[in-house]
């Protein structure tokens, strides 16, 4: 196995938190590969970036010879997570969870090694626990202790419903490490209360509690909101290798990096030599160019990179856009903003009037596209490069 310093340096990249990092070190001393868990309740069928920051930390504990659990929570997710939620969360019908698990077991294998994959389902086990098994499983936790949870403690203070059954999720989670002998479990930061249930209830069990591992929510093409459909920031990893391609090129360059941390396969010291060559002066948009070369081939193949690249730049640069355009963010409250409003928030136009006259004459363009459309609305999650004229162009995001 790698060396464990530059395993441990590996695991601890880009990740939130580590609880009891030793304890890691000591399981990876062991010398054996260890059993690390990823649960995915099957709520919607189709998966973004976002989704593969986690997904590719389990890569590369696979890359170190270890084995990861890919867990499809087809049993939790009938009762319907409700982390984060103000609200109790719809169950979904077992045929929708059965659907979406099967989009989700077809499209994780462009990141993960089948042959070191564990896909497994937890109604296997849940679903054999019978009633009197769920009373003894509800009984190695208070309600005291579940009121810990933020949004469990929001709900009650504000004297929102909380449903019964929402306290079994995060024991079912937690159940499901003990029945996979877990030695890490990984998750968001919003998942941080339910991993210590599964420690909690593997040392009921006389087993070693998981390592728990907690990675950060990637934020969206916006660089505020965290990445979601609902939002429409997000860059979704079946979307075409041009439309991903020229997505991805719309970030800025400082969060450039955080996806570099969260999403690329790069080594640290890879990492820290572009940094080193951006400090150097070399062009940010050439560096972008290698982070959306390397994720459009990883779900598209390395022709599809390529021709996603040369597109990309006979697009843009070839219609003599500059180097270094500006940024800016549109913070519209969530309402959208025209077209006309934009370009003169902008600096594009020095009115709406304007505006509405360089449509007209044909003098506006969105990533290199004439418009024409005076009523054209720019939603939130919007990013693109609006331009007027020859010479004034911006990158603008709305928010």
């Amino acid at each position: 196995m790698t060396d464990i310093k530059n395993a441990l340096e590996l695991i601890a990249r880009g990740t939130d938190e580590i609880t009891k990092p030793e304890e890691l070190e000591e399981r990876l001393e062991l010398g054996r590969p260890l059993r690390v868990k990823v649960g995915f309740d099957p709520t919607a069928p189709d998966l973004h970036i976002g989704h593969t920051v986690i997904i590719n930390k389990m890569r590369q504990f696979q890359d170190l010879g270890h084995k990861v659990i890919f867990l499809i929570g087809d049993f939790t997710g009938l009762i319907g997570d409700p982390t984060g939620k103000n609200v109790t969360r719809k169950a979904l019908t077992p045929e929708q969870v059965q659907e979406n698990a099967d989009t989700y077991a077809r499209q994780v294998y462009k990141i993960l090694d089948p042959d070191q994959t564990e896909v497994r389902f937890n109604s296997e086990w849940l679903g054999e626990l019978g009633s009197d098994g769920m009373v003894r499983l509800a009984a190695t936790y208070t309600v005291a202790r579940m009121l810990e949870r933020d949004d469990f403690e929001s709900r009650f203070k504000n004297n929102q419903p909380i449903a019964i059954h929402e306290f079994l999720y995060p024991l079912a989670q937690g159940y499901d490490s003990v029945m996979l002998e877990c030695d890490v479990e990984m998750g968001g930061t919003d998942q941080k209360f339910n991993l210590h249930v599964g420690r909690h209830l593997q040392q009921h069990h006389g087993q070693p509690p998981q390592v728990i591992i907690t990675l950060p929510l990637l934020e969206g093409l916006d660089g505020v909101q965290k990445m979601s459909k609902s939002l429409d920031n997000y860059v979704g990893i079946t979307e075409p290798p041009g439309e991903m391609f020229g997505k991805l090129m719309s970030i800025s360059d400082e969060l450039m990096w955080r996806y570099f941390d969260l999403l690329s396969f790069r080594s640290n010291q890879e990492i820290a030599d572009l940094k080193a060559d951006a400090v150097g002066g070399r062009n940010p948009r050439d560096i972008k160019f290698l982070l959306c070369e390397e994720l459009v081939e990883r779900f598209h193949g390395a022709d599809a990179a390529v021709a996603a690249r040369e597109e990309f730049i006979s697009r843009f640069q070839q219609g003599q856009m500059p180097e270094d355009i500006p940024g800016q963010t549109l913070q519209t409250g969530g309402e959208g903003i025209g077209i006309a409003a934009a370009l003169s928030q902008c600096g594009l136009t020095t009115s709406n009037s304007e505006a509405f006259r360089m449509i007209q004459q044909g003098g506006v363009k969105i990533d290199g596209e004439k418009i024409s459309d005076r009523s054209l609305r720019l939603e939130p999650g919007f990013t693109g490069i609006l331009q007027v004229g020859k010479r004034k162009f911006c990158n603008v995001s709305v928010v």
